[in-house]
């Protein structure tokens, strides 16, 4: 069963440092995560790096990053207007929809052109309150990590901070659970949509492997 708590998008607005460790992962729990494998860029800041606040996250962001944010708030604008005109406006915006999804497959190849190899990893699992990486090292709990999230299925590019919440040896390797700290409202709904479709891809997927 789909578990996806919207209303947790209050509670990330929360500071962390008012939170105990316990609370954080419950908070991570009340996503739905889904275990897929996607590209991502990590890099561990300094200790005394201070998070700016979620309002600010834009000015933080790379321009290749900014650029894309830009683009998809012109998409929205440009939709919006259409929906008061009924079914004479449904070409219009089909056509408009195309064309935006042209744009975000060339956005998101751009964006993946910048990621930096040495600091690649791929995640176990993610959903709209954090990501799952394999690492090859051990990550101290409490860490601040700076995320670029990279989803070829949805043609799109998240960036975002997050904190390590647990560290478990797999094999010869480490899962590192981490949970958005400062992540744009718009960005996390982009990943509860994208576990969705994912899932519902999957069990698509699934239904026409059984009927063969």
């Amino acid at each position: 069963m789909l578990r996806v708590n919207l209303t947790s998008k209050a509670k990330l607005g929360l500071k962390m440092q008012d939170m105990t460790l316990e609370e954080k992962h419950q908070q991570f729990d009340e996503f739905f995560m889904i275990k897929h494998n996607i590209l991502v860029n990590m890099r561990l800041v300094a200790d005394d790096f201070e998070l700016p606040e979620t309002d600010d996250l834009h000015q933080h962001m790379p321009y290749e990053f900014q650029i894309a944010s830009e683009l998809s708030s012109i998409d929205t604008k440009a939709l919006r207007p259409l929906r008061g005109l009924g079914e004479h406006a449904i070409e219009l915006a089909e056509f408009l929809n195309h064309q935006s999804r042209k744009i975000n497959l060339m956005m998101s190849l751009i964006l993946q052109q910048h990621s930096k190899q040495e600091q690649t990893y791929h995640s176990v699992q993610f959903g709209g309150g954090g990501i799952v990486l394999v690492s090859e090292s051990e990550l101290a709990i409490g860490g601040t990590i700076e995320l670029k999230l990279f989803i070829r299925e949805e043609a799109t590019a998240i960036f975002c901070f997050a904190e390590v919440i647990a560290c478990k040896r797999v094999e010869d390797k480490y899962h590192v659970s981490m949970i958005f700290n400062r992540i744009r409202e718009e960005d996390q709904d982009l990943l509860v949509k994208a576990s969705l479709h994912l899932q519902a891809a999957n069990l698509r997927k699934r239904k026409s492997q059984e009927k063969t």
